[in-house]
């Protein structure tokens, strides 16, 4: 269909384009509120500011279409393929998702809160910035993902995948990460607050200077991780495993220790608490990772207190 008979029709009051080819076509800063777009082609379309409020793209051919900043909050996008598509900054929120394809997408800054992403293949999407508060990411591939500074507080992550994913300085606090592989994930500067990551893979991942106060990582994983200078105040930490694990400088005041493995664990400058120190002394042995020194010496070299003071 020609570009200026689908505006004349839509101006006209007809919404309904199901299956439409409008491959290519310009059509920024338009507004197409309520439009139903199912199954519709609009491959390498120009959608740049425009108002797509409620509309329907349920499996519309979206590849390399720009939508950046445009207006699509409670739309329908569920199963459409948006791979390679430019989505910077547009605002999705409660709009649905479910099983799209967005693997290569540029999602930076976009507005998902409370969107239902469950299924959605986001596999090595740029999602740095993104506001994903309160979205349903159940079953979604965001394996290779740039998160970088994401906010994920309250996401739904229900066998979510996360392989290698970069989560630098993300927002993830409250955030159930029970028992999934976040081996060798880069969650430097994240926080974590308050999240559980009882039985989590976090081996070889990099921690530095993470905040995870009052983080549960029960029987967690945790072997040549990088905790560098994390903040792991009232952390439960019960049988997890901190084999070779780095602690340089990072605070563990008021964390439960019982049980965790601790050897050739680095504890160089640690705060660590006095409850555990009869524990420690009689468990760690070893030698650490990066210095090769006696993991005993370093912890030695660490502070332990009775109670986390500010």
């Amino acid at each position: 269909m020609h570009i200026n008979y689908f505006l004349e029709l839509y101006e006209s009051g007809y919404r309904e384009f199901a299956g439409i080819h409008l491959s290519g076509a310009d059509l920024k800063n338009r507004i197409l509120v309520d439009v139903n777009l199912t199954d519709a082609n609009l491959t390498g379309a120009d959608l740049k500011r425009t108002f797509l409020t409620k509309a329907t793209l349920k499996g519309a051919k979206l590849n390399w279409t720009d939508f950046s900043f445009a207006k699509m909050s409670e739309s329908s996008l569920a199963y459409a393929d948006l791979t390679k598509a430019n989505l910077r900054g547009c605002f999705l929120v409660r709009s649905d998702l479910t099983g799209a394809q967005l693997s290569g997408s540029n999602l930076s800054y976009v507005n998902l809160s409370r969107a239902n992403l469950t299924g959605a293949n986001l596999c090595g999407a740029n999602l740095c910035g993104a506001n994903l508060r309160g979205a349903n990411l159940s079953g979604a591939n965001l394996a290779w993902a740039h998160l970088s500074g994401a906010r994920l507080s309250g996401a739904e992550l229900d066998e979510t995948r996360l392989d290698a994913a970069n989560l630098e300085g993300a927002w993830l606090n409250g955030v159930d990460l029970h028992g999934m592989d976040l081996s060798g994930v880069n969650l430097k500067d994240a926080k974590l607050n308050g999240s559980n990551l009882d039985n989590t893979n976090l081996s070889a991942a990099n921690l530095t200077q993470a905040t995870l106060r009052g983080v549960s990582l029960v029987g967690a994983n945790l072997s040549s991780s990088d905790l560098t200078g994390a903040i792991l105040w009232n952390a439960r930490l019960n049988g997890a495993d901190l084999t070779r694990a780095d602690l340089t400088r990072a605070n563990l005041g008021d964390a439960s220790l019982e049980g965790a493995v601790v050897e050739g664990t680095e504890f160089t400058d640690a705060v660590l608490p006095r409850a555990a120190q009869a524990y420690l002394l009689e468990s760690v042995r070893g030698t650490t990772r990066w210095t090769h020194r006696e993991s005993r010496d370093t912890l030695e070299n660490s502070e332990f207190i009775d109670r986390l003071s500010f």
